[in-house]
Order: C-alpha cells, then sequence, then structure tokens
C-alpha cells in the first residue's frame, strides 16, 4: 500500500467514476484500474463496486475511505512541518438539518482558518441524506435531533449505519412566526392555535418517513400544510403567508433579522440535538474545532 494508492481512491470516490479521476490525476484509466485492484487484493477488501454509471463505495470501502484520508493529511502535515511548505489546504464537511446555530458555528470556524488555506462545505440537507453523508465519508459530522416519538427508530437506523449520536443539549419545542403574526403576542401557543396558520416543513425526498421529519408532531394533522427545501424559503414563508414552524427556539438575528420571532410550544416533546459520527474513529482537529465552536454559541444564546 502507498500514499499514492490512497490518494487514487480519495480522488476516485470524489470523482464518482474511474475515467472522470483518471483524468484529473492525469494518469492513463488502465494504470488507475490496476493500481485500484492491487490495492483491493493486498487488502482483501472490496472499496468499489463498478457499473456503467461509474464506481461507488462498498461499506468496507467507506471505512477505508476515512482511514486513507486520516494518513493522507497526516502526511502533509508531516512534510508541512519538515520540509517548509506552505500550509496545507484545511478541508472539513459536515452535514445538517436546517439550524441556524449550526450555520454560526460554521461562520465562526471559517473566520478561525480564514488566513489558511481550506476547503469547507456545509451542507443543510434532508435526514436521510445526513446519515448517508456520515456514512459514507461525504460529511465528517452531521447534525439531526431525536424526540420521544423518532428516538428509537433514528438511533437504529444510526447504529445500523456503525455510526454514534453525542448529544449536544435537550431544546424545548418552540414556533417560529413572522413577528406580525397574531400568534406573535402570546406568551406560549397551543397546538390548537396553530391549526388556522399553514404549517411548514421540509422535504424529506423519497425517504418522507414521519420518523425523518425535522419539525416536532409531524403526525399531528394539519389543515394547511406547505414543504419546503431551504430556511430562506421557509423562513420568507413565515412572513408572507402568516405560516409557522415547529423548532428549537434557537434564532440568529445577525443571519435572519429580527422579523422572525420564537414561542415556546406548549408539549410534552423536547428535541435532543446531538451530532453523530463514526463510531470506528476520532474526530479530525477540524471536527473537534467545530464541536467547541456549536457549544461555545449555544453556551451564550441559552446564558
Amino acid at each position: 500500500m502507498t500514499l499514492q494508492q490512497l490518494k487514487y481512491v480519495i480522488t476516485i470516490a470524489e470523482c464518482g467514476s474511474i475515467t472522470s479521476a483518471a483524468q484529473k490525476l492525469f494518469v492513463s484509466q488502465p494504470s488507475l484500474s490496476n493500481s485500484l485492484s492491487e490495492l483491493e487484493k493486498e487488502m482483501g477488501i472490496t472499496i468499489f463496486y463498478r457499473n456503467n454509471r461509474g464506481a461507488y463505495l462498498s461499506e468496507e470501502g467507506s471505512k477505508f475511505l476515512s482511514y486513507a484520508r486520516q494518513v493522507i493529511e497526516q502526511a502533509e502535515l508531516l512534510e508541512q512541518q519538515y520540509k517548509e511548505k506552505e500550509p496545507i489546504r484545511r478541508v472539513f464537511s459536515i452535514s445538517a438539518q436546517h439550524y441556524a446555530f449550526v450555520v454560526n458555528a460554521f461562520v465562526a470556524l471559517v473566520k478561525e482558518y480564514g488566513k489558511n488555506k481550506y476547503e469547507f462545505t456545509l451542507r443543510e440537507t434532508r435526514t436521510h441524506d445526513i446519515i448517508e453523508d456520515v456514512r459514507t465519508s461525504r460529511s465528517e459530522l452531521g447534525v439531526l435531533f431525536l424526540s420521544k416519538f423518532n428516538r428509537e427508530i433514528i438511533l437504529r437506523i444510526i447504529h445500523t449505519a456503525d455510526l454514534k449520536f453525542i448529544p449536544l443539549f435537550i431544546a424545548t419545542p418552540h414556533v417560529f412566526v413572522s413577528h406580525k403574526n397574531p400568534l406573535a403576542k402570546k406568551k406560549f401557543v397551543t397546538l390548537d392555535d396553530l391549526k388556522e396558520f399553514p404549517r411548514l416543513t421540509y422535504e424529506q425526498g423519497i425517504n418522507n418517513s414521519f420518523y425523518y421529519s425535522e419539525e416536532l408532531h409531524s403526525i399531528e394533522e394539519s389543515p394547511k400544510g406547505i414543504i419546503v427545501t431551504d430556511r430562506a424559503t421557509l423562513f420568507n414563508l413565515l412572513i408572507g403567508l402568516e405560516g409557522y414552524t415547529i423548532s428549537s427556539g434557537i434564532l440568529s438575528s445577525d443571519l435572519n433579522g429580527t422579523n422572525i420571532v420564537s414561542i415556546p410550544l406548549k408539549s410534552d416533546e423536547i428535541m435532543e440535538i446531538g451530532y453523530i459520527a463514526p463510531t470506528y474513529k476520532p474526530l479530525g482537529s477540524v471536527s473537534e474545532r467545530y464541536i467547541e465552536h456549536l457549544k461555545n454559541y449555544i453556551d451564550s444564546y441559552r446564558s
């Protein structure tokens, strides 16, 4: 096994095909295929499955890719230390449900590395995709919530994917509404109070199970429902249609302005928000730093 072979595996995973990876690496496709086959034979595993659409990671390949990335990063750090090269490019990816505090922590992380080379990715996406992103090493971390309703199912799915859930904090349910919405004047609201207003929820794609919903009380009937795919659209509809959505109650005026307000929802549910990560490897240094920023922001918001 060589560092070059590990770099080949990383590039194939990023490109999704051996042909595209060979072009990016400036090597012939047969040479790249042979190198990959030799590595798979040496390790005794199948790293990629091939079909006419490209190459995709096997379950063992996803784990191997995670280790390969760690080895390459450590090798680059060694070269930087002893060959006096310019700082290496830091790479970090996170997938999350649609939370402002995730973005705030991401902003703090980017500012911290602003003078160095980096490539950071933030994906606000669907619950199923968050788990898949971390399982396949597309993202190092995923942020989502557990409730009394979804806890058993989501934890089972996470465990099956060889991931772990680490709690960050527990939030009580709130609703987000426009500051002009009649509900904005209330000290708290009930589910009955919400029935006359449009309920806004995030689309979950083909995995549209109630257990994957980003909102609490997803099985409660609502006569008016609107499904969206991004946070900006949801907030615009909160204002334009006097709609509501159920969330953690943590808003960022820096990012979202003051047109949206948070009101406690009378409910026996909770939101245990945490992050998921692979069980078979420690967090990288950038991931650990991101978690620190996330905890600091939550602590400052709630103090």
